[in-house]
């Protein structure tokens, strides 16, 4: 079994160097705030918003984005993520625009994702 073990190469995981990358650097990606859009059925979407940071009223931002793009929204508590915003329809660049006017986010932090 010794003869065995000295021919087998040790085991080689290829994802512990990403692992090792996304723990270093996993503080360095929470002051991204990431304005994401998912597609619901048919031509509906969902914008949502997540890593603003905790000191803001998430309710009073939403309050603000549906006044102020005419849709409806919520704030969702998620346990991996923590407070997601979610807006109906896409509302990415609007709400990229929105953050950065009123001084919640700068233009460099703020990561739009989707199409």
């Amino acid at each position: 079994m010794s003869d065995l073990d000295d021919q087998l190469p040790s085991a080689f995981d290829p994802f512990a160097e990403a692992d090792a990358e996304d723990s270093g650097a996993g503080a360095g990606t929470k002051d991204y705030v990431h304005v994401r859009v998912q597609q619901r059925n048919g031509r509906k979407s969902l914008t949502t918003v997540q890593g603003l940071k905790k000191e803001y009223s998430y309710n009073k931002i939403l309050k603000d984005l549906k006044k102020e793009f005419c849709c409806n929204g919520t704030v969702v508590q998620d346990p991996e993520l923590g407070q997601v915003i979610q807006l109906q329809g896409d509302q990415r660049k609007n709400v990229a625009t929105f953050l950065v006017q009123a001084g919640i986010a700068k233009k460099e932090s703020i990561k739009i994702h989707g199409f």
